[in-house]
């Protein structure tokens, strides 16, 4: 009713009584645009590698000679997702501030390859040096990333 006596409608009312994001949080645009494009230099990992992996296979791993034809259906099929994720994960870049449960969905997706790429670990052994820094990414950077896109997020 009061907005009523000032000449304002109910809409404009309920527009203004709930502000986006936190008035007490400071993202500069600097800010917001560093996460921009390091999510986009992080996104060249999973389109190349996986682009690479759908095309060339297993193989060029340089592991066994002979790789049976399940395990080359699989790695492709996997490597299909990767690249897809990658491509998804571009799509987050633009109004990144905006993309919280896009992000936050593919993020907990590589997360998860993470954990399963761990239990290989503990099961079977140490992978090679290029696993582990996958690793590195997928439990690491990849959350990380995920906590700064919700922290540019309040502050928008």
């Amino acid at each position: 009713m009061p907005d009523r006596l000032h000449g304002r409608g109910p809409h404009l009312a309920a527009r203004h009584s709930c502000p986006q994001g936190n008035p007490g949080l400071s993202v500069t645009p600097t800010e917001r645009r560093a996460l921009q494009a390091v999510v986009a230099i992080a996104c060249l990992v999973p389109l190349t590698i996986g682009g690479i992996s759908i095309v060339r296979g297993p193989g060029w791993l340089d592991h066994a000679p002979a790789i049976p034809t399940d395990l080359d259906s699989q790695f492709r099929y996997v490597s299909g997702i990767f690249f897809a994720l990658g491509l998804a994960f571009t799509t987050c870049v633009r109004g990144i501030e905006r993309k919280g449960a896009r992000f936050r969905l593919l993020g907990l997706l590589v997360v998860a390859g993470g954990l399963a790429r761990l239990l290989s670990w503990a099961t079977v052994g140490a992978p090679s040096p290029g696993h582990r820094l996958g690793l590195v990414m997928e439990l690491g950077v990849v959350p990380l990333l995920m906590l700064w896109q919700a922290r540019i997020a309040r502050g928008r």
